[in-house]
């Protein structure tokens, strides 16, 4: 079918990010129209699906890498306040959406799992402790325990100290008030609400074009992938929001803020057990630390993860390389990205990153046995009988341009927008789906600066913190907490 009448707004993919826009727009904006096209059968099926990431809901409560020593063995916590701070608008607007009904219970989407970090040897516990000391009077880190002491571990989660040798030193942190997000779950939820509301969502839809015309519209053409009937749309906004996709569209829009960026895939897999007994001894998200060389997403956690109301256990990921960008695309997805004003960046990042590619490789052509031993560094217990092993989603980092380096690689998310705010897509990897809100918020930001000021009392009706900073305001972060807390049935 060709639309003649323009769409007001176009979400290309069918992930987190492209289901928080769309419901952001539809709160704001009950008159617009929206359609997201999903290349898949179904939404949610790439880094969205919960078996495809984490779940973490990065809230930076224990992940090391927002916060690594410097050369003199200080530690910063800007960026895990910050992180911490993006998340908070999230749960601000999830909660929000749960009490207007358009979302379900929140136990379908969110669970509580303590938030734990685990090292071994003195220098790192040396460095927690000093994270610790960091972050422990911080308002949105309230309630954060630190122990050296392998019983009171034990007793935060069994199997972290169970069977280990009592000679080894070792420390924990904990934030009992932390959550397992089911982002699949939680996409399928918002796409549903959009549709309830009058937005449009088509499966097995392929945008095979993308061209902006000489009177502003966007021409997409688009392939229904059953019966492979072509169409074309047009649209007076478009959104980006393929994950490892979203690189080659942007490409094809041709929009000269794409020149200079690629993308760096990073394959995945984790272990995961649903064995009941095991499963009941592990009531946490536990993270450690990054091996040498090793990308930020590829840091090692033993985690408790709720899906469809079944409880199980993932530990990894076990990092590799693909040239594919997405888990259902090609090989060629890699190669197809290079063009002159990219391949600058992308070598001078490949000659940087030596120690990554060597890292990868590594964890590419390890075997069961080394899998099986990592596992063990957490849970000394661990049998690989208890386990099998699934892929994980493709990761694709950024690299762009850098004058002094001549490219770098970016861990985090970029967006780009095109000079008149006529389209928006976002390219790179974690913190990704739990910071969805804040990063659509600053879409529509930039993209509708005539109509920011209008939506603001609706904003902040939904996200009582926007425009301030809850790190600063204690009372504020608390009410917040206990607030978005007793709406989403977690603690606070």
């Amino acid at each position: 079918m060709n639309s003649e009448t323009p769409v007001d707004v176009v979400l290309i993919g069918g992930g987190i990010m492209s289901a928080t826009l769309g419901a952001l727009i539809k709160q704001l904006q009950p008159d617009w129209t929206i359609r997201a096209y999903e290349r898949l059968g179904e939404v949610a099926q790439e880094s969205s699906n919960p078996w495809n990431n984490a779940g973490t809901g990065h809230a930076a409560l224990c992940e090391l890498n927002y916060m690594p020593a410097a050369a003199d063995g200080s530690v910063d916590a800007s960026k895990a306040v910050q992180i911490n701070e993006q998340f908070q608008i999230s749960r601000q607007l999830w909660a929000h959406l749960v009490q207007e009904g358009a979302l379900p219970e929140p136990q379908n989407f969110i669970n509580v799992a303590p938030h734990m970090t685990f090292v071994r040897g003195a220098a790192n516990i040396d460095y927690l402790q000093k994270r610790f000391d960091a972050l422990k009077d911080e308002p949105l880190f309230q309630g954060m325990e630190f122990s050296t002491d392998a019983e009171k571990i034990g007793e935060w989660t069994p199997l972290l100290t169970k069977k280990r040798n009592p000679k080894q030193k070792i420390a924990a942190t904990r934030i009992e008030a932390g959550t397992d997000v089911d982002f699949g779950a939680l996409t399928r939820f918002l796409f549903d609400d959009l549709v309830k509301r009058g937005g449009e969502v088509h499966l097995n839809h392929q945008v095979t074009g993308l061209k902006r015309q000489k009177d502003g519209l966007w021409r997409i053409k688009l392939n229904h992938l059953v019966g492979h009937t072509p169409s074309v749309v047009k649209a007076r906004f478009v959104f980006v929001g393929a994950g490892g996709g979203a690189l080659a569209l942007l490409q094809q829009s041709g929009i000269p803020e794409i020149r200079g960026f690629g993308g760096f895939p990073i394959s995945g897999q984790f272990l995961r057990t649903t064995n009941p007994k095991v499963v009941a001894q592990h009531q946490a998200k536990v993270y450690g630390k990054a091996a040498v060389g090793a990308p930020p997403m590829s840091v090692p956690h033993l985690d408790t993860r709720v899906v469809n109301g079944e409880t199980s256990l993932l530990f990894g990921p076990y990092a590799g390389f693909t040239p594919k960008f997405l888990k259902t695309s090609t090989w060629l997805d890699l190669p197809f990205s290079i063009r002159w004003h990219n391949i600058g960046p992308m070598i001078a990042v490949g000659w940087q990153n030596f120690d990554l590619v060597k890292y990868l490789v590594g964890e590419l052509m390890a075997g069961r046995t080394k899998k099986l031993k990592a596992l063990q560094e957490f849970m000394p217990t661990a049998k690989m009988e208890d386990w099998e092993l699934i892929t994980a989603g493709q990761r694709v980092q950024v690299m762009k341009k850098d004058a002094k380096r001549g490219g770098v690689l970016q861990f985090g998310t970029e967006v780009i927008t095109g000079a008149d705010g006529t389209i928006a897509g976002l390219l790179g990897a974690s913190p990704g789906a739990s910071t969805a809100a804040p990063i659509m918020l600053d879409v529509l930001a930039r993209c509708f600066p005539a109509q920011m000021k209008g939506w603001e009392p609706k904003i902040r009706e939904m996200i009582p913190s926007y425009g301030t900073k809850l790190s600063e305001d204690p009372a504020a972060a608390a009410a917040s907490l206990a607030a978005t807390a007793r709406v989403l049935n977690i603690p606070a």
